[in-house]
């Protein structure tokens, strides 16, 4: 809850606030919607107002035992049932409960007379009269411009809106009033953000053929809120907002470790491997192992009895089964057991919204203790390059504040020899692993080098990364032996690990 400094110095009193119930949004307004007071949602068409205001009414009813009445100017009550059904609401029982009362309201603009003498007081009286009918503590009015459609007269327009939300502020009534977007401000009449105590804006576009939408708190009279614009999605549960949660630096710090998976490396991380509940980004070339590398991380988890889930943006579940099969890392077992679960889709699939989303979705159903993403660098087809950072911070916020490990993989262009990665998370990870391919004359061989490795010691030196059919080891380059140098000749094996 926000914190007023009072009139008499030093106290504090919090501002009262309602939980939406919606995932994220309680998070970016730090606790919710004002309580007794009149929120406004406003954006474009299909931006997600009604959504919003709809979900909010019926998680308060389902979650909060705090029924709701929505006051509809455009969508019969047959029409919304249908539709939020998609969503998995269901408005008839909610009404037949009494948790959710509908009242559509029809405005024909050729049936409003104005005069001087208008006002709202009839709408009042069936307002008031649907919210005693239910013990209603939450209210939506849908859409503020249905209502005000048939007025020319600015004065009589300006006096009623005032009115409006001063009648919802007197009642005590939580309340959201949905505007549609103006050309030159935030609503048609200009008005309705000033007298609101709460202004939410939504945006619906299109970059480069992929829609993201997006939400920011314009105003919050007497609280602290996120300024930033966070992405939101509706999907099959509603809506999900993504705050950057990973501002707050509340990620917890364990102390237990987890292995690589291969033992030379975990000798280079203080001889113990990676802190649990922490990033780690695998960095190089392609054909150096990444994904050999992450793969064996995930076998290892699952060897000890945990649980992986692993994202591919460009290979099939069927390609990296083959592939790893070929290095020695039998993964199709775990999968049998339950204890793996592969999600490959294309990067440019779907928006970084539904990715992030989709994510959230699969780590709350499976709830593993390891990730692997492979490559991260895929998701730059879906948005520019600060969108697809914004994103990965969000999901690494997230699988650390839920103790999980995680592991990307992080395409780097040829001939980039410098500590910079393509998509420039670097600094948000933990452990950064840089993996190179060099080539001496007919021979080849992969170098493995930790850049960083936070809250522990580790090995600083370049050190040869051994792929074959017996799986992958680490050895000093002094040490190599020639008859393990892939050459032309010889058998090879990519990042993938197939031949």
């Amino acid at each position: 809850m926000a914190k007023l400094k009072s009139s008499s110095g030093g106290k504090y009193r919090t501002l009262p606030k309602v939980s939406t119930g919606i995932q994220g949004l309680d998070e970016v307004t730090l606790g919710g919607l004002p309580k007794g007071r009149p929120t406004l949602v406003c954006g474009g068409a299909g931006c997600g107002k009604t959504v919003l205001a709809m979900e909010f009414l019926c998680r308060g009813g389902i979650q909060y035992n705090e029924p709701g009445v929505f006051m509809a100017f455009e969508e019969k009550e047959k029409d919304l049932a249908d539709n939020f059904a998609s969503l998995g609401f269901d408005i008839p029982a909610l009404v037949k409960d009494k948790k959710l009362a509908i009242d559509y309201v029809k405005i024909e603009r050729n049936e409003i007379e104005e005069t001087g003498e208008y006002d709202l007081e009839g709408l009042f009286v069936r307002l008031l009269s649907a919210i005693d009918s239910i013990g209603a503590k939450r209210v939506v009015l849908d859409t503020i411009e249905a209502l005000f459609s048939g007025f020319t007269n600015q004065s009589i327009l300006r006096a009623e809106l005032r009115r409006i939300f001063g009648w919802l502020k007197d009642k005590g009534i939580t309340a959201i009033i949905t505007g549609e977007k103006g050309e030159h401000m935030l609503t048609k009449h200009g008005l309705e953000e000033y007298v609101a105590d709460c202004v939410i804006y939504l945006d619906h576009r299109v970059n480069e053929q992929l829609a993201t939408r997006r939400m920011k708190i314009i105003k919050y009279r007497g609280s602290r809120h996120g300024t930033s614009e966070f992405p939101f999605l509706i999907g099959d549960a509603g809506i999900s907002v993504f705050p950057i949660t990973s501002l707050l630096l509340t990620c917890r710090a364990y102390q237990d470790r987890v292995s690589s998976g291969i033992k030379q490396l975990d000798e280079m991380l203080d001889g113990k491997g990676y802190y649990r509940g922490t990033a780690v980004l695998l960095s190089g070339s392609a054909g150096s192992g990444k994904t050999s590398v992450a793969a064996q991380f995930a076998d290892s988890m699952c060897e000890g009895g945990k649980k992986a889930i692993f994202f591919s943006f460009e290979e099939s579940e069927g390609q990296i089964l083959r592939n790893m099969k070929s290095i020695g890392l039998d993964l199709q077992k775990w999968i049998d057991k339950g204890q793996l679960k592969f999600i490959s889709n294309r990067g440019s699939f779907c928006g970084l919204e539904a990715h992030l989303v989709l994510a959230h979705q699969a780590l709350d159903d499976f709830r593993p203790d390891a990730i692997v993403m492979d490559p991260i660098t895929t998701l730059l087809q879906s948005g520019t390059l600060d969108e697809a950072k914004a994103m990965i911070a969000r999901l690494l916020d997230f699988a650390k504040n839920n103790g999980m490990t995680i592991v990307a993989t992080d395409l780097t262009l040829k001939g980039n020899r410098g500590e910079t990665t393509e998509i420039g998370i670097s600094s948000l990870c933990d452990v950064w692993i840089k993996l190179t391919m060099e080539q001496e004359g007919r021979r080849k061989q992969r170098l493995l080098n930790i850049l960083k490795a936070r809250g522990m010691k580790h090995s600083h030196e370049v050190r040869n990364l051994v792929i074959s059919d017996r799986g992958l080891s680490i050895e000093d380059i002094a040490e190599y032996a020639p008859s393990h140098i892939e050459t032309a000749d010889a058998p090879q094996f990519t990042a993938g690990g197939a031949k």
